[in-house]
């Protein structure tokens, strides 16, 4: 018979266990079919565009999701209420965003959309609940606070440059002032809602770090010029967002790192 750690569940025991795969899966997934990501949103061009380079981003997320993955399964941690109300959520977040790597790399983009709404639905519950919950010493803001609020950041700005690539699938022009004028709606809009996330939730430096690098990586891929004026205007309010948040809070290294 199995022997339990005291407090730790077999519920618990099995969400480790899948989250560690999960993280594990979604690495193994982006290095064999990743590739293909950049050439297919290329085909489906618009002016929210990405750079290739912004998608070295997911380098600092997936490996950060590694160290939660093992720092959520130690013994000291398995039964831990912070993991119980999140764990579940990182886990479904893996399985959206591998499946948004197949996906989109298979130029199945409708379906890839659905799953990048998955994967912001899944980390945006999880840095919400971690916004809640301050961060107990130096690992717990890395491997866990830093990896999601960076994620999550990130993954705020990617929904409508995944939006405007779906939307050059189904038909709409991906060129000229009509799409200029909607990619600058739709920028100006995100960046509300990202501001708004700084200015309440906690860890929001990498947060606002994700999302401005995902807009530069938009502004200096060429856009029309009206692009590149709205993206340095985003740049302007999440930064400003972020200083305020900071330095109006009563922990001010709580409001920044969780």
């Amino acid at each position: 018979m199995t022997v339990l750690t005291p407090g730790t569940t077999r519920t618990d025991r099995v969400r480790n266990g899948v989250v560690a795969l999960l993280a594990i899966v979604q690495v193994v997934v982006a290095l064999l079919a990743g590739g293909a990501v950049g050439a297919v949103a290329r085909e489906y061009a618009s002016p929210l565009l990405v750079a290739g380079w912004a998608f070295a981003v997911w380098l600092p997320i997936y490996a950060g999701f590694l160290g939660y993955a093992v720092f959520q399964a130690l013994p000291g941690q398995r039964a831990r209420e912070v993991h119980r109300v999140t764990g579940w959520w990182m886990a479904a977040s893996a399985v959206c965003n591998a499946g948004w790597v197949l996906a989109f790399g298979a130029g199945w983009l409708p379906l890839a959309q659905l799953l990048v709404v998955g994967v912001l639905v899944s980390v945006a519950v999880v840095f919400g609940r971690f916004s809640r919950m301050p961060a107990e010493g130096v690992v717990v803001r890395v491997v866990a606070r830093g990896t999601v609020s960076l994620y999550a950041g990130s993954a705020s700005m990617a929904m409508p440059i995944a939006t405007a690539a779906t939307g050059v699938w189904v038909g709409l022009p991906g060129g000229g002032a009509l799409a200029a004028i909607a990619a600058v709606v739709v920028l100006l809009a995100v960046t509300a809602i990202v501001s708004w996330a700084v200015l309440s939730g906690t860890g929001v430096v990498l947060f606002a770090a994700g999302a401005v690098w995902a807009v530069v990586g938009v502004a200096l891929n060429d856009p029309p010029a009206a692009v590149v004026i709205a993206g340095a205007v985003a740049i302007v309010i999440v930064l400003a967002a972020t200083a305020r948040r900071i330095s109006t809070a009563g922990f001010p290294v709580r409001a920044a790192w969780g």
